[in-house]
């Protein structure tokens, strides 16, 4: 079971003087049951991928496969296994509180289940998990989704998302614009989704630190084409790919870098308090 992307290529505008290809002959896989993470300079194809990923985008060429189901060019009798793996994707976007429309909480939440042509007593109790999932108490449900705080309005949005009930969980930079506070708590949530609810995520983020402390697989885009895949640490040990991607490593591993030349050794830490403990630990034991 995976996400597995054949030889796409996207170009927008196509056969007009404004064409642009974003995307070339670009093929990976999201392993299943991982957190995987798609980084890369502005303009190299992120948001494009994770639309034509999530079934939103119809490629210019190539395919994305869902459990080994096509999502593109189906008819006839493969309309309806398409359409099913489609539905096993959820996608956040960058600012997923626009997605709110309803008059409450609960009716926002339930809008996707509800189309899906789900038993009330099923839709209800989708809905429930999804905000005691997110951290929303049932008093959430009667109120307008306009007069939650912003932090608020992305739980109730990546809310609807949930209910549902997706095994792939798609969000294109969901911690923008959140404050530090907001950003820790989206964070432990799609930790906790991953960890506890084995569901597969794919985040797309700008934050080399974010993508460093959640995610375990890690996939580099350059001009709409991967340059690299494997896990964060050794990619953002690697400093040929960064320089192809314009990225910068996380600063607790160039500490790191600075640290193990002075003959600390903090492999595989990638917090401060991580690698005070390890060197704490080797004096003690001095």
């Amino acid at each position: 079971m995976s996400i597995r992307v054949e030889s796409v290529s996207y170009t927008y505008m196509e056969d007009t003087p404004l064409s642009h290809t974003a995307l070339h002959e670009l093929s990976l896989t999201i392993p299943d049951g991982s957190f995987t993470a798609i980084a890369g300079e502005t303009g190299a194809g992120k948001s494009t991928l994770m639309q034509i990923m999530g079934g939103l985008v119809t490629p210019t060429k190539g395919n994305v496969f869902v459990d080994d189901t096509a999502l593109f060019g189906a008819s006839g009798k493969e309309r309806k296994p398409a359409l099913a793996a489609r539905l096993r994707v959820g996608m956040v976007f960058q600012y997923p509180e626009h997605q709110l429309f309803e008059e409450t909480v609960y009716e926002d939440i339930r809008f996707g289940s509800k189309n899906q042509g789900l038993a009330e007593e099923e839709i209800d109790a989708r809905v429930k998990d999804a905000m005691r999932l997110v951290g929303l108490d049932e008093s959430y449900g009667a109120r307008s989704p306009f007069a939650l705080s912003g932090g608020e309005q992305r739980r109730a949005a990546i809310a609807g998302v949930l209910a549902l009930a997706p095994r792939y969980l798609i969000l294109d930079e969901p911690a923008a614009g959140l404050d530090p506070c907001g950003r820790e708590s989206l964070l432990s949530l799609l930790t906790m989704l991953h960890r506890e609810r084995g569901m597969t995520v794919i985040l797309v983020s700008h934050s080399m630190e974010d993508i460093l402390r959640v995610a375990d697989h890690l996939v580099l885009l350059a001009a709409g084409q991967v340059i690299g895949t494997g896990a964060p640490q050794e990619l953002f040990l690697n400093d040929a790919l960064l320089e192809r991607t314009s990225l910068r490593a996380p600063h607790i591993l160039t500490l790191g870098k600075k640290l193990a030349s002075a003959g600390y050794d903090t492999a595989g830490c990638t917090s401060v308090e991580e690698m005070a403990a390890r060197i704490l630990a080797r004096k003690k034991n001095k």
